[in-house]
């Protein structure tokens, strides 16, 4: 059972270590991980994602388990690609076809 642990804290103490070492190589790049929050790049750019012809929501939520920006739209158009990215700042964009919202 010792044997076990050393082996596993020896895998935990590598994988950390890549890890760093990943993000410094990533930094050095130019490549950097998300430096403002979901929510401060949501507050950011849902006013303009609004703005645009057909768009009827925004929400942050989840993609494949991951964080990401929803776009809820009145109908599917092509001209979506077109005018909303599919990603801001690093987060992921996804588009959500809803139809019409009506005030109750």
């Amino acid at each position: 059972m010792a044997l076990v642990n050393i082996i596993a804290g020896m895998l935990i103490g590598v994988s950390v270590t890549a890890c760093a070492a990943d993000i410094m190589n990533n930094h050095r790049n130019g490549h950097t991980m998300a430096e403002k929050t979901i929510e401060a790049v949501f507050n950011e750019h849902s006013g303009e994602l609004m703005a645009i012809p057909g768009v009827v929501g925004t929400a942050i939520g989840l993609c494949s388990d991951s964080p990401c920006i929803k776009v809820f739209v009145q109908k599917k158009n092509p001209d979506y690609k077109k005018n909303i990215p599919a990603r801001l700042d690093g987060y992921p964009v996804a588009i959500e076809v809803i139809g019409e919202v009506k005030a109750l």
